[in-house]
Parts: structure tokens; C-alpha cells; sequence
């Protein structure tokens, strides 16, 4: 196919003339992700918030989110917890945390039912609470915890000598008293800058212990994906599947579409085109079986990718298109004028442009029909026939089909002096009284039948 297969106008072709196909695939689509959803039980995500007080900077959160998730934290759920057959690595999968604003850390627990979904996030945070005091050093050892105080005690203790020194120095205004002054103060600034540096260093000092804000919320819906993200997942895939396998299938088509192409195929020159009243454009032979009645009912009996069918001009006007066209096989062929007329088998819409043909002709050159399988071509013999006709529709046929039509014709001593391209067109005109009669025409499709003017 052409470029044409990746326009938008090529997909609402799809969509306006394949829709009953498409949605029997879509609500099959649909039947399938709800049988998808079955083998997935419904699940219930509840959430608790820990709140960090103090100051925290933006990788010492994510280490934090490291810690509620990890194992440490799950295994110690799992304990407090003990459910049947739930260890903590299955925890770990079922539970989440991610950093908010706000020194906030958001940890999400997902379970089977709404009443576990809470219980497990509730747990989740405490327990993280818990670990996180723990690494802190909140209840670290003690002895560390009394030898800073003791070192706080000391340091103040210090400060108030110094105080007491400055006040007892000299107050005189002679340098060395106010040398000692001056010595004494500077001690007393180092100490207090000591004593600073001391307290920042310190990883629990000016922060507060973590602290749940709250027990979680019970949820009231499903977690997704939900039973109908399944349905409506379904539905969409099969439709886009349904739409790229159309482009795909009219991509690697390589059937003939234009009389150009035809004619190069068959190397005969084109003598015409022949419009075929019909109702509806036919899709191959067979069209009162089961599979035809399902194809007809689907709306896949029909060409998507080819143009819709004109509407139908009057009777004289296809009249005057086949008269034209026996009056250029009569320039090309001798007298007697006896052509043999090819039509590959199934082809509907050229069975009817051949009947119209013979109607024109009236015996004036005598026209023989025959109906030539396309996977096996076989033509008859040559007799009294100065040449071959072919008669085929658009859009049906590979260029290599055609190349075994015309070899079959070879093969039967006959020479191919032209080719007729016939294309349905919309309505069904009145009959005349000089038009072939519809089982006269059924009749031209028999192998090897002659028929004239006369008939």
C-alpha cells in the first residue's frame, strides 16, 4: 500500500467502513481484561504520615525513605503483625514510602482488605519511628549520654570562674589589668564557641524524635490497576491492535489497484473501463455460506482500502463506454473477428462487465467467455480465435496473478490484444428491453460456452 496508511484519513476509513468488526474485537478486548482481572485480586493501599522535626536536608530524607522500606523496618512488621505466610520480604513488596514537603515522610501499605491495608501502614510507621530513635542513639548507651552532660557542667563552671576573675582584676585603668581583662574574655569566647561546635556535632542534637501524625485513613477504593482499568485496557489494546493489523495487512498488500499497473502487469495494451452497477461491491465467491454470512454480518465482505464506489450514471452512458470498447477490438482483430474472453474465476464485477460486452458486441467480434482459475490458470486451446480478451476488476489481483493469466493465454496459442477493467458503481438502473437478461449473463461464466450477437 502507499503512504497513504499512515493518514489519519486512512484510519477514519478504517473506523467508518470496518465498525462492526472493530467493536466485536473491542468488546472481546473488554471480555478479556475482565478475565484478567479475576486472576488479580482487588487490593487496598492506606497511607500514614511521620513527620521529621528540625532540620533536614534533601538526601538525609531519602536515606530516611531508605530506611522505612527496608528490610530491618519489614521484618519487624512482619513480627508484630504475624500473619500466615507473610514474611517480611513479602512485606517489602507491598509497602512504600516516598518524601513530601514539609520534612513529611508519606508510607503507603497495600493489602487484600481495607481493615489490613491500615493495620499495616500503622504499623509500618511505628515501627520505622522506632529504628529510626534507635540509629539516632535516643536509646543509645548511657555513659556517652552523662559524659557530655558532665562536659556541659564543666564548661559553665568555667565560665562562671571566668567571670568571677574579671571581676576580682584590678579596676584600674593600667594595662596590665586591663590585659587580663582582656585575656579573660577572649577564654571565655573560645569556650563558648567550643560548646557550640560541641551541640552541632552531636546528629541528635536540636532534632526532635520522629513523630506518626496520625493512625492512617481506611481506604474506600481499590488500588489500581482496578477491575475496570482491566476492562477498559482490554478494549483500547484489542482496538489499536485491530486498527495497526488493518495498516499492516494494506502495507504488505501488493494487489493491483490502478489500470496502470494492469495493464504494465499484463503487457496488453487498455482498451477500456466498464462501470458495473451493483449494490454493493462483492467480495469473492461463495457468498451464501455460513463463513460469507458472517463476513456480510461483521462488515468485513467488503474492501476497506479501496475508493467507495461511484454512483451510477445512466444506462446510455455504460452502453456507450462498451460499444467503444468493441469498436477498438475491431480495429485490432482481423475478420473473422473471434475473441476468447478471460475472466478470472470469482471475480463478480467482471463477470457482469464481460455479460454487458457480449450484449454490445452482437456477434460483431464474436466474444467467448471463460472462467480461468487464478491459482491454477488454465486456457483453453486456441480454435477459431484471433486473440484474447482479458476482463478483471481492481484491486483484486497481484501482479503476479496476472503475469499467470497471461502465460496461460500464451500457453493456449492465444494472444493477449487488450485488457478491460471493470469497476462496481452504486444503484441498479431499470432494464430495457435490448439488455442481456440476468440468467443469459450468469451463462457467459461456463468455460468454453460461445456466444454472439444473436443471443
Amino acid at each position: 500500500m502507499s503512504d497513504d496508511t499512515i493518514r489519519l484519513a486512512t484510519v477514519g476509513r478504517i473506523l467508518r467502513r470496518r465498525w462492526r468488526l472493530l467493536a466485536v474485537l473491542t468488546v472481546l478486548g473488554a471480555l478479556v481484561g475482565y478475565g484478567a482481572s479475576v486472576l488479580f485480586p482487588p487490593r487496598y493501599t492506606a497511607s500514614a504520615s511521620v513527620l521529621l522535626p528540625g532540620q533536614w536536608e534533601e538526601r538525609e530524607l531519602l536515606t530516611q525513605v531508605d530506611i522505612a522500606t527496608s528490610s530491618s523496618v519489614t521484618d519487624r512488621v512482619a513480627g508484630k503483625l504475624g500473619w500466615r505466610g507473610v514474611d517480611g520480604a513479602e512485606l517489602r513488596d507491598r509497602v512504600g514510602a516516598t518524601a513530601a514537603d514539609g520534612n513529611i515522610i508519606k508510607i503507603s501499605g497495600t493489602a487484600e482488605t481495607p481493615e489490613r491495608a491500615q493495620l499495616l501502614a500503622d504499623q509500618v510507621a511505628q515501627q520505622f519511628v522506632a529504628f529510626a530513635a534507635q540509629i539516632a542513639g535516643d536509646g543509645g548507651d548511657p555513659d556517652a549520654a552523662t559524659g557530655a552532660e558532665e562536659l556541659r557542667q564543666k564548661v559553665l563552671e568555667t565560665n562562671r570562674r571566668i567571670t568571677d576573675l574579671a571581676d576580682a582584676a584590678d579596676p584600674g585603668q593600667t594595662v596590665e589589668s586591663v590585659q587580663a581583662r582582656t585575656t579573660l574574655e577572649k577564654l571565655r569566647t573560645s569556650l563558648e564557641e567550643a560548646m557550640t561546635k560541641l551541640e552541632q556535632a552531636d546528629p541528635a542534637a536540636g532534632r526532635a524524635g520522629l513523630v506518626v501524625m496520625g493512625p492512617a485513613a481506611r481506604p474506600t477504593e481499590e488500588a489500581p490497576p482496578t477491575r475496570t482499568q482491566f476492562v477498559a485496557a482490554g478494549a483500547l489494546l484489542f482496538l489499536l491492535l485491530s486498527v495497526v493489523g488493518h495498516l499492516a495487512a494494506a502495507r504488505m498488500d501488493r494487489r493491483l489497484r490502478t489500470e496502470d499497473e494492469i495493464a504494465a502487469a499484463l503487457r496488453a495494451p487498455l482498451l477500456g473501463t466498464l462501470d458495473v452497477p451493483t449494490g454493493r461491491r462483492p467480495d469473492g465467491p461463495g457468498g451464501l455460506g455460513p463463513r460469507a454470512r458472517l463476513r456480510r454480518l461483521l462488515g468485513a465482505d467488503t474492501r476497506w482500502d479501496l475508493p467507495a464506489p461511484r454512483e451510477s450514471g445512466d444506462e446510455a452512458g455504460r452502453r456507450i463506454r462498451c460499444r467503444r470498447v468493441c469498436a477498438r477490438l475491431r480495429e485490432r482483430l482481423p475478420i473473422p473477428r473471434r475473441l476468447l474472453v478471460v475472466v478470472p474465476d470469482g471475480d463478480e464485477i467482471a463477470r457482469r462487465a464481460a455479460g454487458q460486452l457480449v450484449t454490445e458486441a452482437k456477434g460483431d467480434p464474436v466474444l467467448r467467455v471463460v472462467a480461468v482459475p487464478v491459482d491454477r490458470p488454465m486456457v483453453p486451446d486456441r480454435e477459431t480465435e484471433t486473440g484474447a480478451l482479458l476482463v478483471l476488476s481492481a484491486g483484486d489481483w497481484t501482479a503476479g496473478e496476472l503475469a499467470g493469466l497471461a502465460e496461460a493465454c500464451a500457453d493456449g496459442g492465444h494472444e493477449v490484444v487488450g485488457v478491460v477493467v471493470a469497476g462496481p458503481v452504486l444503484g441498479r438502473p431499470a432494464r430495457t428491453g435490448g439488455r442481456l437478461p440476468d440468467d443469459a449473463t450468469l451463462a457467459l461464466a461456463v468455460p468454453g460456452q460461445v456466444t454472439g450477437g444473436s443471443v
